[in-house]
């Protein structure tokens, strides 16, 4: 490809737009343009990255034993109503009517659609086991569009689904995907880690995230993992085994209320009353669809919103506003507690409360807190569980490792379905004796765009993006620093004729911009190996050869450049 003939619209500036490091390249580099809030279009060479993604995730799809398919993007409500998602999918869930106000889903995932294909395909289990797949452009109205293609609207995914008779060939077939998923990402250049997730309302028995470890803002998760054994989790999941377990009281003393005047935070309160913070009990109100509940912790912890929303039941859960909180409470922010609420609303504890004697809690009365106060004496739970993170620092909950933690962007899903789909859409089919059974059920998700955009947030430097080789929109760009010099413009034509006739994928830069422009532009959009071609170097019948990875330069034989960069292109990324 000519740079001439195709369209690289690359900036100099940032976008002000942009706030990851991976957002403002793929902005900068002419990869992609905003059309409206998380909704891109795809420029030529965004669509080369895609491609090359998508070729090889469809290999491993097709190694494994998939079959490729293509669903539509617009779905009769009536299914996700069947299988009732149409509710508890939540806002994210992007709804329409048609001219005759039927209602419609934009599909955001495909398990009910696929499990109503099979449900009336499938008889026998002489039929199982099977797996499908499509890659598919996908839409979810996100609260928050942000961060370019990591969070957006739209969006292209790669979605799997497995139906298999029992639990036996279930395990087969889902080892085979994890299998094939980390040998995508091997394939395109990135180290995942496979972690635990929640199922989220995708539902199921258990499902895993593929992370790929980065260490700047674009990490949206943390991920904990053991220093010991394989466990690792992400932190919506992890749990933990406390080491040092905090002091308290053998014995239960006597409530009291005790003014705090100007003390609202926990440091403001643990600091007056001269306590350490795991004996200062907080209680968070949340709105759990739309509703209130209070959740207590520890003042040392930090509560997890999904461990809090899978305890209440809820689709949706929010940090409830300073005006619901006075209402509930009858005091203002910062000292609601869990005795004597204006209103009697659910309230879930976590299970380290359980071990404190005498803790302080909100009074419900403003600047007052109350102190000594027992859970089952003093007030009742409505639910005791884990709502908290896991803390970097305490054990392992398998072995007696340590828990540290990483940022990661999550890449990559699976899920165990179990019979969550095939119950609700009544999909079954007829065992070796005769009797009917719903599908055993997987799913799996690869971000095709979003995955780019990860392995950019990775592997970049302050000139611009490291593409991984078999991800890159080329393999090679050729420079020639004057193209309108005929010696310049000869290397050029040669090495670029040669270099795709043997099957290497090259753009050729035949501008006549300056060669400060051209360094800049190739830094930019990352294309792993750089052939430069200047005066000096043709004179003594050389090319040099930068590195983009390393930023290494050499100088290679003109007469042997497809050989060189063959061998080079063996040892990068």
């Amino acid at each position: 490809m000519r740079w001439s003939k195709t369209y690289i619209p690359t900036l100099r500036e940032v976008p002000s737009e942009a706030e990851l490091i991976s957002h403002q390249l793929l902005l900068r580099a002419g990869f992609i343009r905003k059309l409206a809030a998380g909704v891109y279009i795809y420029l030529p060479l965004m669509q080369r990255v895609i491609k090359k993604f998508s070729d090889i995730v469809r290999d491993e799809m097709d190694k494994s034993g998939a079959l490729e398919i293509t669903m539509p993007v617009l779905h009769p409500a009536e299914i996700w109503q069947e299988s009732n998602r149409y509710e508890t999918a939540g806002k994210e869930l992007m709804k329409l009517k048609d001219r005759h106000q039927h209602d419609l889903v934009l599909g955001p995932t495909h398990e009910e659609i696929v499990t109503f294909l099979l449900r009336g395909e499938l008889r026998s289990y002489k039929q199982l086991p099977i797996n499908l797949y499509q890659i598919q452009v996908k839409f979810r109205d996100e609260i928050r569009p942000r961060f370019g293609l990591m969070r957006g609207r739209e969006f292209i995914m790669k979605d799997a689904y497995t139906f298999d008779a029992d639990d036996e060939s279930f395990a087969i077939a889902y080892k085979k995907m994890v299998d094939a998923y980390f040998a995508i990402f091997k394939k395109a250049g990135l180290d995942t880690k496979k972690v635990e997730s929640d199922t989220g309302a995708m539902g199921g028995k258990a499902a895993h995230e593929f992370m790929l470890i980065v260490d700047t803002a674009g990490g949206e998760e943390v991920i904990l993992f053991c220093d010991k054994c394989d466990y690792a989790a992400n932190v919506e999941k992890a749990t933990f085994r406390e080491t040092n377990l905090p002091e308290t009281d053998s014995e239960m003393k006597a409530t009291e209320d005790v003014a705090t005047p100007n003390a609202g935070t926990i440091e403001e309160v643990t600091d007056f009353l001269k306590i350490k913070a795991h004996r200062l009990v907080k209680t968070l109100i949340y709105l759990a669809d739309g509703k209130p509940v209070a959740a207590m912790v520890r003042g040392d912890r930090e509560l997890n919103m999904t461990k809090l929303t899978n305890q209440v039941g809820a689709v949706e859960l929010e940090l409830a506003p300073a005006e619901v909180v006075e209402e509930v409470t009858g005091c203002p922010v910062g000292y609601a507690g869990p005795i004597g609420m204006a209103q009697e609303i659910p309230l879930i504890v976590d299970n380290e409360v359980t071990r404190i004697k005498n803790f302080v809690v909100g009074a419900n009365k403003n600047e007052v807190h109350t102190i000594n106060v027992n859970l089952d004496r003093d007030f009742k739970a409505t639910k005791i569980g884990d709502i908290i993170n896991a803390p970097v620092g305490e054990q392992c909950p398998n072995c007696d490792g340590i828990l540290h933690a990483k940022k990661g962007i999550e890449v990559g899903n699976t899920f165990m379905l179990g019979t969550k789909y095939s119950e609700s859409l009544n999909a079954t089919f007829t065992d070796t004796d005769g009797n009917e059974k719903p599908f055993l059920m997987g799913s799996y998700g690869i971000g095709i765009t979003r995955t780019p955009q990860a392995a950019i947030e990775r592997f970049h430097d302050e000139k611009g993006i490291q593409w991984p080789k078999n991800i890159a929109p080329f393999l090679v760009e050729i420079i020639p620093l004057n193209y309108a010099k005929d010696e310049h413009k000869e290397a050029a034509e040669r090495l670029y004729n040669e270099l795709t006739s043997n099957g290497i994928d090259c753009l050729l830069d035949d501008r006549t911009e300056r060669a400060g422009v051209k360094f800049n532009d190739a830094d930019l959009i990352g294309v792993p190996i750089q052939l430069i071609i200047g005066d000096k170097s043709l004179q003594q019948g050389k090319i040099e050869v930068k590195n983009r990875q390393t930023g290494e330069k050499s100088l290679f034989d003109i007469n042997n450049m497809t050989e060189e960069v063959t061998k080079l292109l063996g040892q990068i990324n």
